[in-house]
């Protein structure tokens, strides 16, 4: 049995492309470009909102010019909609009180601005979630370890006791880079096939093969 679990967020523990998709469609639309689909999407999450924004541009207006103006849009309107239809997967509050059950630590490590991890943590999980790490300036965004690290400190955990759970080939480098056992769930944003490619160690499809795996019955 682990004693910390380390979540990625979005796509892991929440359903949140929809607030997202309709956040960055808005701040297409708002600029005269061209929106995505909801599956578009899902393959430019994952590695912070700098990126997401620079990957959802035409490919001609990719600078940082104009990723800081679209930027300034979507911040302003995911602040007030960033819970329209965002919500936990099915499984994952019981799943989070078992843990909290048997005495396991759980903390989140995200590429979400800090200050959106730890509102919305807060607000789905309460005191289930001991901590939360969102992209803070000046330290660097999965797969750079140094989030999973700094988390692991300070629950004195050694990398051995501790497992890593995303739905991303960020997190499963992530993960790795951090030597600790990664877990690939399959209700997120990415194919399992991406997802082995990137070196799972562990792949389930549901709450209940994820409890089993960290708790060890």
């Amino acid at each position: 049995m682990y004693r910390l679990v380390i979540f990625d967020l979005d796509g892991t523990l929440l359903n949140t492309i929809t607030d997202l998709a309709n956040a960055c469609n808005y701040a297409l639309r708002a600029c005269c470009f061209k929106e995505h689909s909801i599956d578009t999407y899902k393959t430019y999450v994952g590695d912070g909102v700098y990126k997401l924004i620079w990957r959802m541009l035409p490919i001609n207006e990719r600078n940082d010019e104009t990723v800081q103006r679209v930027k300034i849009i979507f911040d302003t309107y995911y602040a007030t909609h960033n819970l329209d239809y965002t919500e936990p997967y099915a499984g994952i509050v019981p799943l989070l009180e078992k843990l909290q059950g048997c005495g396991i630590h759980c903390a989140v490590a995200s590429n979400k601005p800090h200050e959106y991890t730890k509102e919305l943590v807060k607000l789905m999980f309460g005191e289930k979630i001991e901590l939360a790490f969102g992209q803070r300036q000046g330290i660097p965004c999965k797969p750079d370890p140094a989030i999973v690290l700094e988390i692991a400190r300070h629950f004195q955990v050694s990398p051995e006791e501790c497992i890593y759970v995303g739905d991303s080939d960020v997190d499963m480098y992530t993960a790795q880079n951090a030597g600790i056992t990664s877990v690939a769930v399959l209700w997120g944003f990415r194919t399992e096939k991406e997802l082995t490619e990137a070196g799972a160690h562990h792949v389930v499809r549901d709450t209940e093969a994820l409890g089993r795996l960290i708790i060890g019955r």
